[in-house]
């Protein structure tokens, strides 16, 4: 009897994602060939298309990637914190931390999805909306707890978002500020604009 090959395994698909990380953020979406993923990868076609139909769902695979790796990030430091204030700004550290360190997929899901599309502007939207349905739910709490002073937490959090995306997306494209480096006079104007006085800014 002949043995039925082995189907890919998911060390191979972690390979091929991180393969198409570094070719979409070297060559973007358009220029990019699934065979250069196949090649950077060290793997097959087979490989690619046993996880991947195309090249726009390993580019949307990418998307939730590091929107999944950000959020399960925060969650896991969040559970550490107990007063709103505190998780506001750990939520803040751990976003820039995590663009800092992911720098090909922040390029992806903020840079290269905008611009390529109907599907690919929903997607960007959805996350964009996911991480500010979070920013939102910790200024809630801050301000249920008296942290900071009642206000639109709404209209705060896509503030909030449209800030960290300028700083992200300067920095991927020109290599400053780096994000770690903007993070002490980002956070200070950010817990700023919440109301949060002075002399509760810089010793949290």
């Amino acid at each position: 009897m002949t043995e039925t090959p082995a189907a890919p395994s998911q060390e191979t698909r972690t390979r091929i994602l991180e393969a198409a990380a570094q070719v979409f953020a070297n060559k973007g979406y358009h220029d990019t060939k699934v065979d250069d993923i196949v090649l950077t990868s060290k793997t097959s076609k087979g490989a690619f298309y046993f996880y991947f139909p195309s090249k726009q769902d390993i580019f949307m695979a990418l998307v939730d990637t590091f929107a999944e790796m950000l959020e399960q990030r925060l969650h896991d430091r969040m559970d550490r914190e107990t007063s709103g204030l505190a998780r506001v700004d750990v939520a803040l550290r751990v976003c820039l931390e995590t663009f800092g360190q992911y720098r090909a997929l922040a390029k992806i899901a903020l840079v290269q999805a905008t611009g390529l599309g109907a599907a690919f502007e929903e997607k960007r939207r959805a996350v964009n909306d996911r991480f500010i349905a979070i920013i939102k739910k910790y200024l809630d709490e801050a301000v249920a707890d008296s942290s900071i002073p009642a206000l639109d937490t709404n209209i705060a959090a896509c503030a909030w978002m449209g800030a960290l995306n300028e700083i992200v997306l300067r920095w991927v494209y020109t290599g400053e500020p780096d994000p770690e480096r903007s993070l002490p006079a980002l956070r200070t104007l950010l817990l700023r604009s919440v109301g949060v006085p002075e002399a509760r800014i810089n010793p949290i």
